[in-house]
């Protein structure tokens, strides 16, 4: 945990689905990390009576991949197998579960499994130590169900702006700091007894090995937080993604990214493909993993933006020198002046360098008198020259171009 390559693992895993008036796609990168430790679970259709829900879900692990594959392949059936998500049905019915027994059916579900694993030899013996994180959704015909554990994320686009987001665990926050130092823990440097990142999470069964204190009461809990929400016509798409994904994304910015991407291309495998590619040149140093779920009401593909990104492509394409893109003062301004929408940049963060001033811009785009995210530029100043390159990573990385070198002379 925490060890790097020398350089970066970029050969991605994808898959794609559709039904239940869904569609989705996920993309996942190992990334600098010296394992892939991430996993996830994409089903559209649960079996046994519940053929039109669907269930996806992201798990970051930590300290080997056991327990996040274990639990891609089976916490689906340890939720709706237990006695309180089919509470309410009877023998032979075709009744849902209520709202109430999802809920905690998906707890009950989380603790069964999280006691199943413990009994696993290698875990048990301590010869693996690992343990992940999940988040996920299990999506019904008239609600979603939000459910964390860790710091993973999910995100829920309506109506063009992010109307739902989990809250991550944390050691600092105060409810989960209270109950690690009530099982004789401490929070140090952010970390579980200075150690462990996360305050929950399904394994690590070092930190839960307290006496006298029950499964939601030890240093590291395997109690998931889980939220409904009613689905609305508006609803456009849920992502849920590891936190490879989210430290270098807000959840504004990565929606408004994927709601760029979708309005160019329909195929969801390549949206995603373009989030972790983004995420990886904008400094991720982790695994990266990205479930996108679109409803009926996403956003399709649009002409002007398709022709737009076409043009931008081939603007890009006219500038490239061998392995640079150079750009003087007045590219810089024919390039923003291409954009259909105003682009502003904000106070940027000045960062020494041997190879000149680099200058980080923040590009909002206006929209309903509103300056949103758009994406991250690093401007190179060299004499009278600006050599741009995060905000062309994805550029770049399909043209195999090396991100340039700029010296002072």
């Amino acid at each position: 945990m925490g060890a790097f390559l020398d350089k970066p693992k970029t050969e991605k895993h994808n898959a794609h689905g559709a039904g239940n008036g869904l569609r989705y796609g996920l993309s996942s990168m190992q990334g600098w990390r010296v394992e892939m430790e991430d996993a996830h679970t994409a089903v559209v259709g649960i079996p046994h009576g519940l053929e039109d829900w669907s269930f996806f879900a992201v798990y970051d692990g930590h300290a080997g991949s056991r327990v996040a594959n274990y639990c891609s392949t089976h916490l689906l059936e340890h939720i709706t197998n237990n006695e309180d998500f089919r509470a309410t049905e009877k023998p032979g019915s075709a009744l849902e579960p209520s709202v109430e027994n999802v809920k905690s059916g998906i707890r009950t579900g989380f603790l069964k499994i999280d006691e199943y694993m413990r009994n696993f030899s290698d875990l048990r013996n301590g010869m693996d130590r690992s343990g992940s994180t999940a988040v996920g959704v299990m999506i019904s015909p008239e609600h979603v169900y939000f459910i964390n554990c860790g710091d993973s994320r999910a995100v829920l686009y309506r109506n063009g702006q992010v109307c739902f987001s989990t809250q991550d665990h944390k050691p600092c926050n105060p409810r989960e700091k209270e109950r690690i130092q009530n099982a004789g823990g401490s929070v140090m440097i952010q970390r579980v007894n200075g150690s462990l990142a996360v305050s929950r999470a399904l394994g690590d069964y070092d930190y839960k090995c307290v006496d006298g204190k029950g499964p939601t009461e030890q240093l590291v809990s395997p109690e998931p937080e889980v939220c409904e929400i009613l689905r609305a016509e508006e609803d456009e798409f849920i992502i849920l993604a590891c936190d490879g994904i989210w430290d270098v994304m807000s959840n504004e910015e990565l929606c408004e990214f994927v709601k760029s991407r979708l309005e160019v291309s329909d195929d969801l495998e390549k949206v995603c493909n373009w989030v972790v590619d983004t995420c990886l040149h904008k400094g991720s140093r982790d695994n990266m993993s990205i479930v996108l779920v679109c409803f009926s009401n996403a956003p399709k593909v649009s002409d002007e933006a398709v022709k737009k990104d076409a043009e931008l492509d081939k603007y890009l394409e006219s500038r490239v020198e061998g392995k640079s893109i150079l750009f003087t003062r007045n590219d810089v301004i024919a390039f923003l002046s291409m954009k259909t929408k105003l682009l502003k940049a904000i106070m940027p963060l000045y960062v020494g360098s041997n190879s000149g001033m680099v200058v980080c811009l923040n590009f909002y785009v206006s929209g309903k008198n509103v300056f949103k995210p758009r994406g991250y530029c690093i401007l190179v100043f060299h004499k009278h020259f600006l050599n741009v390159s995060f905000r062309f990573v994805l550029y770049l990385y399909r043209s195999k171009c090396n991100l340039v070198k700029c010296y002072i002379s």
